[in-house]
């Protein structure tokens, strides 16, 4: 397995198809519902088509908005983002019916590519619980001394067994493609921040962790020491 490394313009596409991969399917049943009003003359089918259409422009908001911090520039470069706007846009895109949602992290100005590694690490939560669960988020710590940590409780909760290969860098295949993108990016954004990203699973449970490198390093020197 080796390191593997990604041109900034493939890099951009492929971030760009993710983002268009997730609001397509809202913004296309915003289309459908626009049809069907054109076409249709029973008050209860308007009535419908009304609801699907505000529910689908909520949906796509919620998306982009979410898209907007955790892949977006979201000011300039060096910026602060609130750390309560990334709950307020975690909540619009991931608490529902099927998915409960426990925001621990304090809210402070963070940097803004931490705040983008958290958001991040919060859409592979969520991708381990296909089924809905709980989601539980919390950070320790301050300023370059912040850890985060994510559980994913829920029925057959697990991980994409090459999620955290891509979260390294590598790719069994040599290429990376729209699916795998994301969790190859946050990866990236990771490093940016002096920070590695640990995944275990358990039944029932996934923990994604973000520790800064040198705790990290520590951890494993302990380890190493206490097993010689």
């Amino acid at each position: 397995m080796t390191k593997f490394s990604l041109d900034p313009l493939d890099l951009a596409a492929l971030l760009s198809s993710r983002v268009c991969h997730d609001v397509i399917s809202p913004v296309g049943a915003i289309v459908n519902g626009l049809e069907v009003l054109e076409e249709e003359k029973d008050a209860e089918m308007r009535g419908h088509a009304l609801a699907l259409i505000k529910s689908s422009a909520n949906e796509a908001s919620a998306r982009l908005q979410f898209c907007r911090l955790a892949f977006g520039a979201a000011g300039s470069k060096g910026a602060s983002i609130d750390t309560g706007d990334a709950e307020l846009v975690t909540r619009q895109l991931i608490a529902d019916e099927r998915t409960q949602l426990f925001w621990s992290v304090p809210r402070v100005l963070m940097s803004k590519n931490k705040v983008k590694l958290l958001l991040n690490l919060c859409v592979l939560a969520d991708a381990a619980i296909p089924r809905g669960g709980v989601i539980a988020v919390s950070s320790t710590g301050e300023d370059d001394r912040v850890t985060f940590k994510i559980e994913a409780k829920g029925v057959n909760a697990r991980v994409a067994s090459n999620v955290p290969r891509l979260l390294e860098g590598e790719s069994e295949e040599g290429a990376i493609d729209a699916r795998a993108i994301q969790a190859y990016y946050a990866g990236l954004v990771a490093k940016s921040c002096g920070m590695q990203v640990v995944v275990s699973s358990e039944p029932e449970l996934v923990t994604i962790e973000a520790i800064p490198v040198r705790a990290a390093a520590g951890m494993d020197a302990s380890t190493e020491s206490a097993v010689a």
